[in-house]
């Protein structure tokens, strides 16, 4: 039963189990009251938000909330709420990456051993009968060779800690040093890639980090190098991907996500030296529930509410 007497706008529909969890503590409105007659009357007594992906969470549903203190995103993205709103309005904004960062680290070294052993292209092999035409060509193995991580967080973090039991070098590009690592740091992701064998990619997306790997960082990471992208599709550009790939500027990719999911450009599907997941980094039934905890949580720290 609720008790807090708080009222939360969920901005879309939640998983299952969810929305029934968040309503043992407050009074819960579904997105179908969004844009209603009625919306006027009850938005100022709104103080809080659910999010998740990929619903939008625009300027104007923010200003219509002139109570509004917290948006809690069942996710680890931001890039589907205006964040300059946001800030502009004084907003909390809490996400749940803490819940995930394990799952999509083990993602991108699965992407790492995947792309650069070209595992997806020798199963290809089997499966369309050519392995009785003759041994699928050799590929490269992984000790030795120079990771760049692009955006040192939780998931950065979890990914250099994988990385160094498979014997890779680490370097890393954020927007300013990490104080208390022991990895290299470079200013420019364009400067990481020169120095880079593998570049994994896990920053935030949204406006900052469009196309943030553009031609020029890939002309950087070279003939032979490896781009993994467990991130969001906005921050590689996907033209300069595909003619790289095409006149052997770098040797592959392996992406997890990717503009317009779930309708990728055909390009991607199938090409011979791209593994192309469909956004499954998180998706484990351990973390999802996790995920929704976490949301429900910072709800609940937010308001000074104890869990019964």
């Amino acid at each position: 039963m609720n008790r807090s007497g708080i009222d939360i706008l969920l901005s879309t529909t939640m998983p299952p189990g969810l929305a029934e969890d968040l309503a043992r503590h407050f009074t819960l409105h579904g997105p179908d009251v969004i844009g209603t007659p009625g919306f006027a009357e009850l938005a100022p007594r709104i103080r809080g938000m659910a999010s998740r992906e990929p619903a939008r969470v625009d300027a104007a549903l923010l200003e219509s909330l002139p109570n509004l203190e917290i948006i809690s995103s069942y996710s680890a993205g931001l890039d589907n709420i205006d964040l300059d709103a946001a800030r502009r309005l004084g907003l909390v904004v809490a996400n749940s990456s803490a819940a995930l960062d394990e799952e999509v680290a083990d993602t991108a070294i699965a992407l790492i051993l995947m792309t650069v052993r070209r595992f997806a292209a020798a199963e290809r092999h089997v499966l369309e009968g050519k392995w009785a035409e003759g041994p699928f060509p050799l590929s490269h193995g992984l000790k030795g060779r120079r990771l760049g991580i692009v955006g040192l967080g939780h998931i950065g973090v979890a990914i250099a800690a994988r990385a160094e039991a498979f014997g890779l070098s680490i370097a890393y590009h954020n927007r300013k040093p990490k104080p208390g690592v022991p990895y290299a740091y470079h200013p420019t992701a364009e400067s990481l890639a020169a120095e880079s064998d593998i570049l994994a990619v896990c920053c935030p997306g949204g406006p900052e980090t469009l196309n943030l790997i553009d031609a020029k960082v890939l002309r950087a990471l070279g003939a032979g190098g490896v781009i993994v992208n467990v991130s969001r599709g906005s921050v590689v550009d996907e033209d300069a991907l595909l003619a790289a790939l095409a006149d052997g500027t770098i040797g592959g990719a392996g992406l997890d996500v990717c503009r317009n999911e779930p309708n990728p450009r055909p390009e991607l599907i199938g090409h011979p030296d791209i593994v192309l997941l469909p956004h499954v980094g998180s998706a484990t039934v351990e973390t999802r529930a996790r995920m929704g905890h976490v949301m429900r949580d910072n709800l609940l720290v937010h308001f000074g509410i104890k869990e019964a």
